[in-house]
């Protein structure tokens, strides 16, 4: 029963976490340019996104599955199953670290740039591209953990 429910919040955070991460990205490229008002919503709506369904749906990928790991024994030898626990926390720390923090300072920047009509483009276009392209590098990381546990390839020691 406990590797079930774990299986099962391991999977809902990853739809989660797959989901919004497509939502951000999709929120980044259609992002209207012409109005600052428009495009501080926009950024207010990426921001909330991140904080309210992607963080914690990392955090539930990531506790679940090492979970499942203390307590499944047949996985303490598979290699597939730690590629999968370091990916995770390269996925937490990289999700932390550029997506949600991109994300919260261009839409205090946005934000700002609305509420003084003075916009500074330079400012905001390095967290663009760093938010897009950890955007895109969390979403490979996602499909390849996705792809690790369907597949589960035979990695680590070879028994003689």
């Amino acid at each position: 029963m406990l590797s079930r429910t774990l299986k099962v919040l391991h999977q809902l955070g990853a739809i989660g976490m797959m989901g919004s991460l497509a939502a951000c990205a999709v929120l980044v490229t259609v992002a209207p340019r012409e109005s600052l008002v428009e495009y501080a919503a926009f950024r207010q709506g990426i921001e909330a996104v991140t904080r309210i369904v992607l963080v914690p749906s990392l955090a539930l990928v990531l506790v679940s599955g090492l979970l499942a790991i203390a307590f499944n024994r047949a996985w303490h030898d598979a290699g597939w199953a730690w590629i999968k626990a370091l990916l995770g926390i390269v996925m937490f720390e990289g999700t932390l670290l550029t997506i949600q923090a991109s994300a919260r300072r261009a839409a205090e920047l946005s934000a700002l740039a609305a509420s003084t009509a003075t916009p500074d483009p330079v400012a905001l276009e390095p967290l663009l591209r760093t938010e897009r392209g950890g955007l895109w590098l969390m979403l490979a990381l996602c499909f390849a953990n996705v792809v690790l546990g369907v597949w589960r390839p035979r990695i680590g020691r070879r028994k003689l």
